[in-house]
């Protein structure tokens, strides 16, 4: 049976912009399913989000759970109108600090997971629908230790211009957003120390333009918006939410 109502599909929408992402769409109207790996912040979605969000464990490193995402969609709603390739990996590691597994791991779970997701989902992508793809402006700009993260963003900037390109007559459009600095669990995630920790997060807000972090719910906001109809003739373009970061630097 095919839904209703409009269905949004978010990976990595247990924790972080993911989960603000889910409530927006929430929201709106959509029917919702995220997914998430982590057992722990799986449950706590399952506690945290509308009942009625279907929550599901899935790697997005790991090509064969982009069937099982399609799969629980079809079963599901039988349709999705928005695709939000959230679902991400990244550590703050200097060139020399890089090993194979680790940028392995970025590239499978940031890029190669998201562009296979994209394709055992796209039976099901409703035409009207939209792709949203969340890139960073580490990829816009110059970061040190950040060298093989950003490189897989930048890689998705380059995907949803070709996909842009490749799914327009089939009436579907594809964005990315690149969030600024965030002060979400995301940084627990660098590989710093807690006194590094705490100059990063002390330091980084002077850069930003308009002085501070942002929060989820204004990344979600935008990427709600790429998605709605608001956004019709908007197609192959990379929506910085950053506070002017990039433009400053």
């Amino acid at each position: 049976m095919t839904s209703p109502q409009p269905v949004a599909l978010v990976t990595g929408g247990t924790t972080g912009i993911g989960q603000a992402t889910a409530q927006e769409f929430h929201k709106r109207g959509y029917g919702v399913l995220v997914t998430g790996n982590n057992p722990e912040t799986l449950a706590a979605a399952r506690d945290i989000l509308p009942s009625d969000v279907v929550v599901l464990q899935a790697d997005s490193g790991q090509i064969g759970s982009a069937d099982v995402v399609a799969d629980e969609l079809r079963a599901r709603f039988g349709r999705v109108d928005a695709v939000v390739l959230n679902a991400g990996s990244g550590r703050m590691l200097p060139i020399e600090a890089v090993d194979e597994a680790s940028y392995d791991e970025h590239f499978a779970v940031n890029v190669k997971g998201q562009f296979f997701t994209l394709q055992k989902t796209l039976p099901l992508l409703q035409p009207g629908g939209s792709v949203v793809f969340t890139a960073s402006v580490g990829s816009h700009v110059g970061s040190p230790n950040f060298s093989v993260y950003t490189a897989t963003k930048g890689a998705l900037r380059a995907m949803v211009r070709a996909l842009a390109v490749e799914l327009a007559a089939r009436g579907i459009r594809v964005n990315s957003v690149s969030p600024g600095p965030v002060d979400n669990a995301a940084f627990t995630k660098l590989a710093m120390s807690a006194d590094e920790l705490d100059q990063f997060k002390a330091i980084l807000p002077q850069r930003v333009p308009l002085g501070r972090f942002g929060v989820e719910e204004e990344i979600a906001r935008a990427i709600a918006f790429l998605a709605s109809s608001d956004a019709s003739y908007i197609t192959g373009e990379d929506i910085r939410v950053d506070g002017g970061l990039a433009a400053a630097l």
